[in-house]
């Protein structure tokens, strides 16, 4: 199985060959397009959180503590830790009523090389509110409180919590609960390993579900859990700048595209998206973890399949062939794409 799907150059010699896997689907399950292996057991990490910000969703915890749009943006979020995110977390957290010693994730340096250096010039230690997935971990917290639940151990794979959002998950993905293996995130809650294409899935449906709502006129409703993956939808794509933050690819991806497809990264490079216009998912893993080449991946991706127009797609080119430079600014090298999506 040819599996190289990108090349790093130094000069002109190559100097690493990533490998991957592509699965593209549509909102029935049906692989679409393929590269490598589409059913490869993937950790998702935090490609997953939109899934996970549904089970609180579903919680009836937005209603009951008055949480908006953007607060569910930050739920699916693996932000900058810019102060506009730690602002939105401490808002979130004084809305429940609970406070960040509850919090169950760990302060950690910043994704975002300024926030970096500003942290540094002031001497400023990162506490829980400064995670980039405080706001799932709020989430979770706001949850607990709306099930009844204890909030203590809400991260605990034990938890009534973590059992809730396991069935939320195995339903959405279509896998019986014992198809998924769970480890345990950096960010101190479970993380599944499911097959790649059943993360395309998530998105399929999550785009899917983007114009689902109750119509104005008929007071008719559709499928409950439908309703909810179109605001989650709505929100992400609304909010890009809550769900990364400055220069971040996920954030730059949505806005690019102004709302017609939702996508999320995962720690070591993994990668998911949906695009409504075509009722599909696509979700990437690169073997080595490489981020930057995940990145290009689903950029070149993008282009093979014609989502979107030109236009939008060029407002991404910087991130599909991105040069390798030096500490003094010189480029030495490249990425190279050299995978050829194939139709099933």
């Amino acid at each position: 199985m040819n599996d190289i799907a990108a090349l790093t150059y130094r000069g002109p010699a190559v100097e690493n060959r990533h490998a991957a896997h592509v699965a593209v689907v549509d909102a029935g399950g049906a692989l679409l397009y393929r590269f490598g292996d589409p059913r490869r057991a993937t950790l998702p990490r935090s490609a997953i959180k939109p899934a996970q910000a549904l089970a609180i969703l579903e919680s009836g915890a937005f209603e009951q503590f008055a949480l908006d749009e953007a607060d569910l943006a930050l739920c699916c979020a693996s932000h900058s830790s810019e102060p506009r995110h730690i602002e939105r977390t401490r808002n979130m957290l004084a809305a429940i009523g609970a406070s960040e010693a509850e919090m169950r994730c760990g302060g950690h340096p910043p994704l975002s090389d300024d926030v970096l250096r500003a942290w540094i010039k002031a001497d400023f230690t990162p506490t829980p509110v400064c995670s980039n997935c405080s706001g799932k971990h709020v989430g979770m917290l706001a949850a607990a409180r709306a099930l009844g639940l204890p909030s203590a151990d809400y991260h605990a794979p034990q938890h009534p919590l973590q059992r809730r959002v396991a069935e939320t998950l195995a339903q959405l993905c279509e896998l019986p609960p014992d198809a998924i293996a769970w480890g345990t995130d950096g960010c101190n809650l479970p993380t599944p390993s499911f097959a790649l294409d059943r993360l395309a899935l998530v998105f399929a449906k999550l785009a899917s579900a983007s114009a689902a709502r109750v119509p104005a006129a008929t007071g008719s409703a559709a499928d409950a859990r439908t309703l909810a993956l179109g605001r989650l939808y709505r929100a992400m794509t609304r909010h890009p700048e809550l769900v990364g933050g400055e220069r971040r690819f996920c954030t730059e991806l949505m806005q690019a595209y102004e709302g017609t497809l939702v996508g999320k990264v995962g720690a070591a490079a993994s990668y998911a998206l949906g695009y409504p216009a075509r009722g599909l998912g696509l979700a990437v893993k690169v073997e080595d973890g490489d981020t930057t080449v995940v990145y290009a991946l689903v950029v070149e991706l993008l282009h093979q399949l014609e989502l979107g127009t030109p236009a939008m797609r060029a407002k991404l080119d910087a991130w599909r062939r991105p040069a390798i430079v030096n500490t003094v600014g010189i480029t030495t090298g490249h990425t190279e794409v050299t995978l050829k999506l194939e139709r099933t």
